[in-house]
């Protein structure tokens, strides 16, 4: 097995090389939200060139999720098959094709073509890299760890709105299609997921997989429940079915529709695709590429911090308050812009408005909304479900990316800028009402843990094994 990790000798269990892996894997996560928020800088430029119009530009939010949405459920029923290493690999393929299509286009149908497998990559990266996130590593680690997958991907956000500031698409679409490239060359040498060569009854890879990832020599006392609660999740028969009619599968299947469907309906994915055409027509007193880069490299910059607190104060408490912050911020940007557009009023001397109320918005989305769904979807079903259940919560992520950035091109249109404000702040009241009944606490529990949990059941903690 390649790697870059020795084994050592001690008896407890090193953080380090399952951090080294989640980096590493997280790498395609940086090239999702590269890829994500690609029309922020690159919708502006083409409609200014007369390239093309903002309604055939406003495709580009449409073509990502569709692809999104057919290829998710592939990606889930692939990773069982290929492994997870296999997949976070595999899907480096589209984000590179995405990027030298970008690259090469000349017209607008070679955009479309690029965004397709843009939506192919992103995908695939839902699908896969949470998972092998959450099944190499233990609790404590994942607790924190494993929020980098949505630290990477609005690290891409900020990234593509400073390398698009200054640079023309084709430039931008150059140097961003060499991350794809360093993916491939570094994730190789990774381990693949014990959790996975368990499922396949490859028991002396596993062993040798986890001997790198935790850094020592013996594992037998993690090796062993956790091979025992592989073999009590892979004997559940794992059909469609079983999602629905097993209370555990189905309790975790609302919780995490649910949770994306909120995550999105707060208005996350268009203020992210439409970052700087939001605030050209919002105006205000900084500039428009400017005001995208604060926002998105605020929102990074909190998303970043915030993974550091989920562990401390939970994944519930921090849903709850990340919503009802999210919705009362929103209100007051709809109270400004409705009075912007409705009134004589004069509000030059709240230009500022706009802006800070987005940073206040996106550091209280970090905090929860931004980074708590897709670190609850690797942590809460079984084995025997995990890539089906995957496919549903990430198609159904693809179908709410299809609307809202559509929604809000449409009523920004014909009705004006503070109708998907207002429309988002209902979402986020709705979303405090959802969270409060249907959102359990995972913090510091292994998967096994969960599952009882999810069924109602207590059961003496076993932190020897994980998800």
């Amino acid at each position: 097995m390649k790697t870059f990790f020795k084994p050592a000798t001690s008896e407890k269990n090193h953080e380090l090389p399952q951090i080294i892996a989640i980096l590493i894997a997280s790498l395609g996560a940086i090239s999702n939200g590269l890829l994500f928020s690609w029309t922020s800088p690159a919708i502006p430029q083409l409609v200014a060139s007369n390239t093309t119009t903002l309604e055939e530009a406003s495709y580009f939010t449409v073509i990502s999720p569709i692809s999104m949405a057919i290829t998710a459920p592939l990606f889930s029923m692939l990773i069982d098959v290929i492994g997870r290493k296999n997949g976070v690999l595999l899907v480096a393929v589209p984000q590179l094709i995405a990027w030298i299509l970008t690259a090469l286009a000349e017209d607008i149908w070679i955009y479309y073509l690029a965004t397709f497998f843009s939506g192919i990559g992103n995908a695939g990266t839902f699908v896969t890299i949470p998972v092998y996130v959450c099944e190499i590593a233990e609790p404590k680690v994942r607790g924190t760890w494993g929020n980098v997958v949505s630290i990477s991907i609005y690290s891409g956000i900020f990234l593509i709105n400073v390398i698009g500031a200054y640079n023309d698409i084709k430039t931008t679409a150059l140097i961003c299609g060499c991350l794809p490239i360093i993916q491939v060359l570094l994730f190789s040498y990774m381990p693949e997921s014990p959790y996975y060569l368990l499922m396949k009854g490859r028991e002396d890879e596993a062993s040798k997989a986890l001997t790198l990832l935790r850094w020592r020599n013996n594992v037998e006392k993690e090796l062993l429940p956790l091979k025992a609660d592989v073999a009590r999740q892979i004997s559940e028969s794992g059909t469609i079915k079983e999602l629905f009619s097993i209370i555990s599968n189905r309790k975790a299947l609302i919780m995490c529709v649910g949770m994306r469907i909120a995550q999105q309906f707060s208005g996350l994915p268009a203020f992210e695709m439409y970052t700087q055409y939001l605030f050209q027509q919002a105006g205000g007193d900084v500039s428009h590429e400017i005001s995208a880069m604060i926002v998105s490299g605020t929102l990074a910059l909190s998303v970043s911090l915030s993974a550091f607190v989920v562990e401390r104060f939970g994944r519930r408490p921090l849903m709850l308050i990340s919503s009802l912050g999210c919705a009362l911020i929103l209100t007051v940007e709809t109270i400004y812009f409705s009075i912007s557009e409705f009134t004589r009023v004069d509000v030059s001397n709240f230009g500022w408005l706009p802006l800070v109320g987005m940073l206040a918005y996106t550091i209280v989305c970090a905090t929860g909304l931004g980074i708590l769904p897709t670190l609850i979807a690797g942590e809460v079903f079984s084995a025997s479900i995990k890539s089906k259940a995957g496919g549903i919560t990430n198609a159904t992520t693809a179908v709410c990316i299809l609307i809202i950035p559509k929604l809000f091109q449409l009523l920004t249109s014909n009705f004006g800028i503070f109708s998907p404000f207002c429309f988002f702040t209902i979402c986020c009241y709705g979303s405090v009402i959802f969270s409060h009944f249907y959102v359990i606490e995972t913090k510091g529990k292994t998967l096994e843990e969960i599952q009882q949990e999810l069924k109602g059941n207590k059961r003496h903690r076993n932190r020897s094994a994980d998800c």
